[in-house]
């Protein structure tokens, strides 16, 4: 996890004073690692899963040795002690709410290598209730049959095998946050598939948060809309009265429940200010991307010394208001037949059921890429999106009113 095995990985990589290396030597640089709990073999140099094993069945072996390991009464008796430190644990997981004591079984995330960005959003994803139900409540599916049913599989992305599905692991990820067995859930199987569908997302290194819940909800969607098996998904979304048709708000084809709780309208307004010709367009979305005001840009505490702190409301207020686009955005008039200076204004059409909010946080330039670090003021409760609304005569009070689910936060620059 703390790129331990990878050190001594890059430790048996002594430079070679010889350039031209034999067949002989290139093929003694493959270092493996092999994880204790799943047992997958994983190959630093081909940055891949390996399933092949050597002429001894070095692998096997060792994979067993570990299985007897684990069931010995070492183990038995480690596995006893965790137990009482997990039961412990678990009756101290009391919040208090409103002066009374509920029991809350939260379910921490393994780190997998940099996998922080990952955990940060399935918890994230987890703790939106409506969302979380509609996925534990799907029935299972079946992923593998005949020979290898009931299998366990150690490296399903090398084996090319294409009978995956984002949607299961997702679904037996939340089930295993929620069951409050344990105080901590690897979630490879869901991580495998990842690689396997987002390549992008491959290898242990760092990723943006936002991106991959992008990447994430849209994969999600575009799964529960074809089915698995050809059995589509969607129609289980139909026959739960929670989500009524007006909720929905359709994003490349029909309605899912990505789309009806996170789905929402902008209404983009460009004006030619030669002619004065108004052209509208009206565009779904899952998340609205806020640049954090460049005259707050400069300040980096909490401290209200150095002038005004930024809220949320700035940023809102900075993605609607009405901005002149430059030299580099010209619109294209119909009227006037050629690329014309304009203004553009954003509007939400329609809100969503959960209101995702990004903050640009990163700031690039010619050369450089700088971490904005501007600190940024929001309300736990009562985010009223009223002002921001094309028709707010429409939406009744509580419609407009958000109260903070989940946050994600990235330290270091």
């Amino acid at each position: 996890v703390n790129g331990h095995a990878k050190k001594h990985y890059e430790d048996a990589q002594t430079p070679l004073t010889n350039h031209k290396k034999s067949e002989k030597q290139d093929k003694a640089q493959h270092t493996v690692c092999m994880d204790c709990s799943s047992y997958s073999t994983y190959c630093y140099r081909c940055d891949d899963f390996v399933v092949n094993d050597t002429k001894l069945g070095l692998v096997q072996k060792v994979r067993e040795h570990l299985q007897n390991l684990e069931n010995s009464a070492f183990t038995a008796d480690r596995h006893r002690k965790r137990k009482l430190l997990e039961n412990s644990s678990l009756n101290s997981k009391l919040l208090k709410v409103n002066g009374s004591t509920t029991a809350i079984c939260a379910t921490g995330l393994r780190n997998l290598g940099n996998t922080c960005f990952m955990n940060a959003i399935l918890q994230s994803l987890s703790n939106i209730e409506q969302f979380c139900c509609y996925f534990k409540e799907l029935p299972a599916v079946e992923l593998r049959n005949g020979k290898t049913a009931g299998r366990r599989t150690y490296h399903t992305r090398s084996q090319g095998d294409n009978n995956v599905s984002l949607v299961e692991e997702f679904r037996k990820t939340l089930c295993a946050l929620w069951q409050g067995s344990q105080t901590a859930f690897s979630p490879e199987s869901l991580f495998y598939v990842v690689w396997k569908i987002m390549p992008n997302f491959r290898g242990y290194q760092q990723q943006d948060a936002h991106e991959f819940m992008r990447y994430l909800l849209d994969h999600l969607h575009l799964e529960l809309q074809g089915g698995f098996n050809g059995v589509s998904r969607s129609a289980i979304l139909q026959e739960n009265s929670t989500l009524s048709p007006s909720n929905k708000c359709c994003i490349n084809g029909a309605s899912t429940v990505v789309t009806a709780i996170f789905g929402g309208i902008l209404q983009n307004e460009v004006n030619c200010l030669i002619c004065g010709t108004e052209s509208r367009k009206f565009d779904p979305f899952l998340d609205l991307s806020l640049d954090i005001p460049s005259q707050f840009r400069n300040k980096r505490s909490k401290n209200q010394e150095n002038g005004p702190v930024c809220s949320l409301r700035d940023c809102l207020r900075s993605f609607t208001d009405l901005e002149e686009l430059d030299e580099t955005e010209l619109y294209m008039c119909h009227k006037c037949k050629k690329k014309q200076k304009s203004t553009k204004k954003f509007w939400i059409q329609k809100l969503p059921k959960v209101l995702c909010l990004h903050l640009k946080r990163f700031h690039w330039t010619a050369y450089l890429r700088n971490k904005v670090d501007t600190y940024v003021e929001f309300p736990l409760r009562g985010l009223d999106m009223k002002c921001y609304l094309l028709e707010p005569e429409n939406s009744g009070p509580e419609n407009c009113l958000y109260d903070l689910a989940a946050v994600v936060v990235h330290h270091g620059s």
